[in-house]
């Protein structure tokens, strides 16, 4: 499976139970409502070029990918409730393939133990609705991989999928959510993740970094998690190491302080997510997750300002001696500032 040729900088997780065909232009109203309300001025968020360019973003596309979420975002429902969600909501995905809602990339996170099922409905209700055409670019997010056999046993789903529903092999790809301690470090002492990565034969788009939960299972307290716990990079410069050159994409995760009133509070938390977005790029991790509206905000405004002072330090001269290997990484930044509206082509 190819990889796309445009990789979206953030996943925005949208509890299933929540999701409608509007739901990306609504997370769009929100976020700009939420910069009006408390950055109405350059001044207050960024310099003007990348406000106006935030705004812009927040207008055109507030999501660039969606992951309908039927794990933690979705909670405890009854088997019966989970089957009428999934059917529901992939009739609201045909409805914003119909009206153009669509962002450019979706799929949904499953509960393993649901997958086969949840799956299957979802898609037959997208199949139904939209007159037998998928999202272009469609995936199946995998959470708390543990072991390769997890993820054999979901390529064995989806492949049976595609056979009954008559799509193309490997039309699903799926990402694995990096958020067990076994998933860093086997029991052999070895980082598996390669493994994982090849018992996807060939669909594997994405490796993202879950904070809160590898933060719990290494026992370290509620109140000390976050992304840039020294754990967490470790974590993170890890799977950079043991999937380096696979053209699996890396995400660094998310933040859980949501941009919520009082207004203190929504500037501490902007604040906080536009330090953990900056750090998380300076480290080489190009994607995050958002769990709120108000995040879109600080995460187009930390992207643009980054590649802002990247293309600006990247400009010739300087007595910098360049290698061949820096020049291609360049080529591959530039297209991704221009694919996100960081600038322009």
């Amino acid at each position: 499976m190819a990889p796309p040729a445009r990789r979206p900088v953030h996943t925005a997780y949208v509890g299933a139970h929540l999701f409608q065909a509007g739901s990306a232009a609504e997370w769009g109203k929100v976020a700009l409502q939420v910069l009006a309300d408390y950055a109405s001025d350059a001044q207050t968020l960024a310099a003007e070029d990348i406000w106006s360019r935030v705004r812009d973003k927040l207008e055109r596309e507030p999501i660039e990918d969606l992951r309908i979420d039927f794990e933690d975002g979705y909670g405890e429902h009854t088997g019966y409730e989970e089957d009428a969600t999934a059917r529901a909501a992939g009739a609201e995905v045909a409805a914003a393939m119909a009206l153009g809602n669509l962002p450019p990339f979706v799929g949904l996170r499953v509960k393993p133990a649901r997958a086969e099922r949840t799956l299957e409905l979802l898609l037959r209700s997208i199949l139904e609705g939209s007159g037998g055409t998928l999202p272009a670019q469609f995936v199946v997010t995998l959470p708390k991989v543990a072991s390769a056999d997890e993820v054999t046993a979901l390529v064995h789903v989806l492949e049976g999928l595609e056979a009954r529903l008559h799509l193309d092999s490997k039309a699903l790809a799926l990402e694995l959510m990096v958020e067990t301690p076994l998933a860093i470090m086997g029991t052999d002492g070895r980082c598996p993740l390669p493994e994982f990565v090849a018992a996807a034969r060939g669909r594997c788009r994405g490796a993202h970094f879950g904070v809160y939960d590898y933060s719990s299972a290494l026992g370290i307290a509620p109140a000390q998690h976050g992304l840039r716990h020294p754990a967490c990079d470790h974590a993170r410069q890890v799977m950079q190491v043991a999937l380096a050159g696979t053209g699996v994409e890396l995400s660094a995760g998310s933040t859980n302080v949501l941009p919520v009133p009082p207004r203190e509070n929504v500037r501490r938390a902007w604040q906080l997510h536009y330090d953990d977005v900056r750090h998380s790029l300076a480290s080489g991790f190009y994607h995050g997750w958002d769990l709120h509206p108000g995040q879109l905000v600080t995460r187009y405004a930390a992207v643009y300002t980054f590649f802002g002072e990247w293309l600006d330090s990247a400009a010739p001269g300087g007595g910098v001696l360049e290698d061949p290997a820096a020049s291609r990484m360049r080529a591959s930044l530039l297209q991704r500032a221009i694919d996100c509206g960081a600038v322009s082509r």
